[in-house]
């Protein structure tokens, strides 16, 4: 075990960590995710701290924040919990919860989540749950099954860390997800939505918001009632396929995969953004409209089609993951070219402009004629640019007027 903890304090580095081991208190210890990354192999260069300290956390990172110039925020004032920010890290600074560390141990949700680095010199790793073993077998294991049911969000949570991890739920810790489903209706909706939008965001996150369906953890937030987007096909394949860089599939990824199971209203009872909410409903409308001519954009109509650029124009590449290959990669390099007059509709001309040239008042005719030129624009009727542009616009929408007014 010496062993062990030489090579985990060799992996976290705690030279590199923003406040000094020294302003620490006798008896603080590492737990958590950064114990547990740092067994596994995949510690990030500025991983998350949760330290357990034997009291007065919240007074300590208080002390910490004014002394190292970070910002104190008090998590849990019951519970004696707070988050230390420093320099772009996170340290979150507890109270032990129990007569001793091992028993605060005892009461976490998973066996990896329940291994201790002591701090103190020549501490060795503390694992009464058998947190090590599990590991080392590659499996997920809850401590107990009273223990994911304090916190039902930790029945969700064991799904999202087997998807993130890679390590396979044991048979009973799967069991017992699939028994109390019904307990996640317990947990308040922004916390749920952060572990799902957690979910959404990783490589694999369509396999896991999968097994989170399988489950039905997510029925008494809406999830069943109207399925939206097959999940099989949201994974990083349909992305590459495409030819999505990085930072498109970061982006689309996750929404298209909330789209599948979420509508709006589901949303909302999560109390996720009216941003989120929209985006998602947006995009479960234009799959259903879609469906209806094979996911073929060039068969929509001109006004449907101007609608779903302008509704889609920021989240297209999310659209994009449920089309057919043929059209996706020419509507994507179209998207990519913030000039494109469809991909990224613009009148010609303000409201202001118009008024000014045709002696227009502020309503529902100049509303219509914006529109119409939008159009006209987009779909190469009108110049996109260059000097002749604004007076084609202005002739066409005399034009457009004289029309209307005969």
């Amino acid at each position: 075990m010496a062993d062990l903890a030489a090579r985990l304090w060799q992996r976290l580095a705690p030279r590199q960590w923003p406040l000094p081991l020294e302003a620490l208190p006798a008896g603080t210890a590492l737990v958590g995710g950064a114990v547990r990354d740092a067994l596994l192999g995949r510690l990030q260069p500025r991983p998350d701290l949760d330290l357990v300290v034997p009291q007065g956390a919240i007074d300590l990172c208080r002390r910490l924040a004014a002394r190292l110039d970070g910002s104190c925020v008090v998590l849990d004032p019951e519970r004696d919990i707070a988050r230390l920010v420093l320099r772009g890290w996170t340290i979150d600074l507890a109270r032990c919860d129990g007569h001793d560390l091992s028993q605060d141990l005892r009461r976490r949700d998973f066996t990896a989540n329940a291994i201790a680095l002591p701090l103190a010199s020549g501490a060795v790793p503390l694992d009464p749950t058998g947190g090590l073993a599990d590991l080392a077998r590659g499996r997920l294991v809850a401590v107990s099954e009273v223990n994911l049911l304090d916190d039902p969000l930790r029945l969700l949570r064991g799904l999202r860390l087997s998807c993130e991890l890679d390590l396979p739920l044991d048979a009973a810790s799967r069991g017992w997800i699939h028994t109390h489903a019904a307990r996640l209706a317990e947990v308040a909706g922004e916390r749920v939505l952060a572990e799902v939008e957690k979910l959404a965001g990783l490589p694999r996150g369509d396999r896991g918001l999968q097994a989170v369906m399988d489950a039905r953890l997510l029925e008494p937030w809406g999830a069943a009632s109207q399925p939206g987007l097959p999940l099989a096909g949201l994974g990083l394949q349909a992305a590459a396929e495409r030819q999505l860089t990085p930072v498109e599939t970061a982006a689309a990824l996750p929404l298209a995969r909330l789209a599948s199971l979420l509508d709006g209203p589901a949303l909302a009872g999560l109390h996720a953004s009216r941003r989120l909410q929209q985006g998602c409903q947006r995009l479960r409308f234009w799959c259903g409209i879609l469906h209806g001519s094979d996911g073929d954009l060039d068969r929509l109509e001109e006004a449907v089609r101007l609608q779903l650029q302008r509704e889609l124009e920021h989240d297209l590449p999310a659209l994009l993951l449920t089309l057919p290959l043929s059209g996706a990669g020419s509507a994507l390099m179209r998207w990519r070219d913030p000039a494109d007059p469809l991909f990224h509709p613009r009148p010609p001309l303000d409201g202001h402009q118009l008024q000014g040239a045709l002696a227009l008042a502020p309503g529902r005719e100049l509303g219509e004629l914006l529109q119409h030129l939008m159009l006209e624009r987009a779909f190469g009727r009108l110049p996109a640019g260059g000097e002749a542009a604004a007076a084609d616009a202005v002739a066409a929408a005399r034009h457009w007027l004289a029309g209307r007014h005969d």
